[in-house]
């Protein structure tokens, strides 16, 4: 590790951070509407991005600063295991082909700006839409609080805040000031902000993969010897107990295939998901995007090896987290380092705006104007929801600088089995009505209790709670994402009482939709029209 701080890693990574500060700001006048005063051109970007536009927020939405150092770091520490992220991107795509438009079309259809609005209208029940809701803000919120933290591994390896005995507010200062900059762009231009500067981010990202999959290789002597140091490290002292493997053993594939079907059931669950597919003009839009999507998942395959490198490259960090940062700054020339620094900083501010939006609109469309006002104009739901975007952003914040960066990881682990107790709602409700809605809040709520319980139940070598998020599967006893069997208990409680509450012809609440909503397209009767093209010299993302 050097000593003192990094000044030409330093000076880049301001210059791309000042930069995408710029960009962030100018974004408000990007596609610029006659009535800004409106979640749908805050909070959604005027419904108007077109395919490569979607792609990048989409991509700079999914793939984040938590995902650069993560990813890797999960390498590092246990082998191929890390590696789960790789499938479940993959089986992601087809899942959401299947009903990604018809959410698309229904929400145009009805102005719906959250999967709340959208459970609200087709089941008739403010009780489930208020639970989808929750559920999104509680998974969200700890996820915010990882892309500060993505942040704060940059600078400090960068040497940037001073050591541990460094007065708090110094130490925490650059990460005070990136948090400031991040509120004021995101509560000016909305969701332009980070769909402009996702171009930014995403560029930065593939060019430091695409040379660190290349030069680091070639310091450290060929792949083969990364992988010896690799199988070497993971093999343990002689006598003792292995710590990882390069491939996951016959006694972890339960763990493996449960956690990667799981994460990609929860993946399109998350509202900052739905809220960048939302934004685009068209179903067509929606359908592209998931047959060029996996290009990320490739991507995100490279960046794994990193934490290869990191182990024959003799890394030795106490926080796995700064891993990659380090092997960054220890690997490649200062001024590269900066960029790579960058990628992973600007990945954080990206994915953090849009989460914070997110966050924002269900309480806004769900809470506030559902229970507290319900008769808020327009221009009082977005006033409401740019104010409850810097809360949130500063409740992250708070997270972040009082509580150990562990417990954010975990939490962020209890949000993914969480946010994926309101598929069957979501998804289940794109396709039929036949759920009844008591039944879908009653497995709703099975779910979130026993996967809350079990989580608590995991203890880890440092912590005796919310250690991790496998466990035993009932009835089976093989180790499994707790989020999975959950989600099993939750669609079995739900299609029980169904069969019993329509049996007994329970009220079953007002649907508003109707069939043709849910393929409607953009220039069909009834939808908002498409936006007129934009003016010359700005791309229109087609």
């Amino acid at each position: 590790m050097k000593d003192g701080v990094n000044g030409v890693a330093l000076g880049v990574f301001v210059f791309f951070f000042l930069a995408v500060t710029v960009m962030g700001f100018l974004a408000a006048r990007w596609r610029k509407a006659e009535n800004e005063a409106s979640l749908d051109e805050w909070g959604l970007g005027g419904r108007s991005f077109g395919t490569w536009v979607t792609w990048f927020l989409l991509g700079g939405d999914l793939y984040t600063a938590y995902t650069f150092v993560a990813v890797p770091a999960a390498i590092y520490a246990a082998g191929a295991s890390g590696f789960f992220a790789v499938p479940y991107t993959i089986l992601v795509y087809p899942l959401i082909f299947t009903f990604l438009p018809r959410l698309w079309s229904v929400s145009h259809r009805h102005g719906y700006v959250t999967t709340s609005d959208f459970v609200r209208g087709r089941f008739g029940s403010k009780g489930l839409s208020l639970a989808v809701a929750v559920t999104g803000i509680l998974a969200t919120m700890p996820y915010i609080a990882l892309q500060l933290v993505g942040i704060q591994a940059v600078l400090d390896v960068m040497g940037v805040g001073g050591g541990e005995n460094t007065h708090w507010f110094v130490k925490d200062l650059p990460l005070l000031i990136a948090f400031a900059v991040l509120a004021a762009y995101t509560y000016s231009s909305g969701l332009r902000a980070p769909a402009l500067i996702a171009f930014v981010k995403d560029g930065l990202i593939y060019l430091v993969i695409a040379v660190a999959i290349i030069y680091i290789p070639i310091k450290l002597g060929g792949f083969h010897d990364i992988f010896a140091a690799a199988q070497e490290k993971f093999a343990g002292p002689p006598g003792g107990k292995p710590t990882g493997a390069l491939a996951p053993g016959a006694g972890s594939q339960w763990g493996y295939a449960t956690l990667a079907l799981g994460s990609a059931l929860a993946l399109f669950m998350y509202p900052h998901s739905i809220t960048a597919t939302l934004s685009s003009r068209s179903r067509d839009v929606i359908r592209r995007n998931t047959t060029i999507l996996p290009l990320y998942s490739l991507m995100l395959g490279l960046l794994a090896l990193l934490g290869f490198m990191a182990i024959a490259a003799g890394i030795e960090v106490d926080n796995g987290q700064l891993a990659i940062p380090q092997l960054f700054e220890n690997m490649f020339p200062d001024w590269f380092a900066g960029v790579a620094f960058a990628a992973i900083g600007i990945g954080a501010l990206v994915p953090a705006a849009i989460m914070s939006i997110a966050a924002a609109n269900l309480f806004t469309r769900n809470i506030y104007k559902d229970f507290l006002k319900p008769d808020a104009t327009p221009e009082q739901e977005t006033k409401v929801s740019k104010l409850v975007s810097l809360l949130v952003k500063v409740g992250a914040l708070a997270f972040v600088l009082t509580m150990d960066k562990t417990v954010a990881i975990n939490f962020q682990l209890l949000g993914g089995i969480w946010i994926l107790q309101t598929m069957p709602a979501l998804v289940g409700g794109l396709f039929t009505r036949w759920f009844h809605r008591w039944a879908l809040l009653a497995g709703w709520a099975v779910g979130m209790v026993y996967g809350t319980l079990a989580a608590y139940g995991v203890a880890s070598p440092t912590q005796k709670h919310f250690g991790g998020s496998s466990e035993k599967i009932p009835g089976i006893g093989e180790i499994g994402y707790i989020g999975l069997t959950a989600f099993v208990l939750n669609v079995i409680v739900t299609v029980v009482l169904t069969f019993v509450l329509n049996t007994v012809k329970a009220p079953a609440g007002t649907d508003e939709t109707s069939p043709a909503d849910y393929t409607a397209d953009a220039g069909d009767p009834g939808v908002r029209a498409e936006p007129a093209p934009v003016t010359a010299g700005v791309p229109d993302g087609r």
